[in-house]
């Protein structure tokens, strides 16, 4: 690599930290941290009390920055959760022997058509496989986690827990560009609703009396469908959202059959604003996503 290419990702590095956001080095021509694994610690430096990931090692102090960089021609990783960064990822399919399949950034712009607002205007880049990342500033009070599959297929989020590779490193499928908007928006509301985490299910008692738990589904199936009934203009999609991912552990559960459901939120959705479609298919993938990732209740013992 030229010396011109390693002062650009030195660059590359600087200019993300002036912006606030945390970084670390990533493996020379690749998506993978440079740091020591845990389990390769030699529990010294910045580890002498314990090791310290990635995560933790990311900085904004310029003068770190030059000294790791001047080691080797590092791609850059910003590490959200420390950035205040909520980063949603529009991938592309991966096969794509069909040229027609919708990629992330198509799927994302037809949510946001069908919630009544436009595609936000951010900071965005180009990743190498031809994705898009557009960057957000994440909301105070609330902590984010990374999703795969939450928004839409193919659209997945990087926060806490996460990162993402900056506008400037190099990879052998491509670079990684930036496209536009010179600052990164704030979360916008309805985003923020669909992703901030699921309020808690009433929790049973580890021993329930007959017919208890089916009390409790109840409660929430009456709460949520009012929440869907009564949602306003902007939010009425994500309110329905987060309404079957709530109430889809119910489900998995077996405290509540699918159809009824279903049916309430669907009579809710259209009671709302929602057109018959609108509801079939948010209901559809907001349901299969909390069935799959609730099998088991919280508490059950084996």
């Amino acid at each position: 690599m030229t010396h011109d290419a390693r002062s650009a990702l030195l660059r590359a590095a600087l200019d993300a930290a002036k912006r606030g956001w945390h970084v670390f080095p990533l493996r020379p021509g690749t998506k993978r941290p440079a740091l020591h694994g845990e389990q390769s610690c030699p529990g010294t430096g910045p580890c002498a009390s314990g090791h310290r990931k990635w995560e933790e090692r990311a900085t904004t102090d310029p003068d770190r920055i030059r000294a790791t960089w001047s080691h080797g021609p590092f791609n850059v990783g910003i590490a959200t959760g420390p950035s205040r960064l909520l980063v949603v990822d529009l991938d592309v399919p991966k096969e794509k022997g069909s040229s027609d399949a919708p990629d992330g950034a198509a799927i994302f712009g037809a949510l946001c058509e069908r919630t009544g607002h436009a595609v936000p205007t951010t900071y965005r880049t180009r990743t190498a496989s031809g994705g898009n990342h557009l960057y957000f500033t994440a909301p105070t009070g609330v902590r984010l986690t990374n999703t795969a599959g939450t928004v839409g297929e193919l659209v997945d989020t990087r926060a806490w827990g996460g990162y993402v590779v900056a506008a400037g490193s190099l990879t052998p499928a491509g670079p990684y560009e930036a496209l536009c908007g010179s600052e990164a928006a704030s979360l916008p509301g309805w985003l923020h609703s669909i992703l901030k985490p699921a309020p808690r299910a009433p929790q049973a008692p580890s021993v329930a009396l007959p017919g208890q738990s089916s009390r409790y589904a109840d409660v929430a199936l009456a709460t949520e469908t009012r929440n869907v009934a009564t949602a306003q203009l902007g939010a009425r999609e994500s309110t329905l959202f987060r309404a079957a991912r709530a109430l889809g552990r119910f489900v998995a559960w077996g405290d509540l059959p699918r159809h009824v459901v279903e049916q309430a939120l669907q009579e809710a959705g259209e009671a709302a604003g929602l057109t018959v479609a609108e509801c079939r298919s948010t209901l559809r993938s907001a349901l299969n996503w909390s069935i799959s990732r609730n099998q088991s209740r919280r508490g059950a013992t084996a």
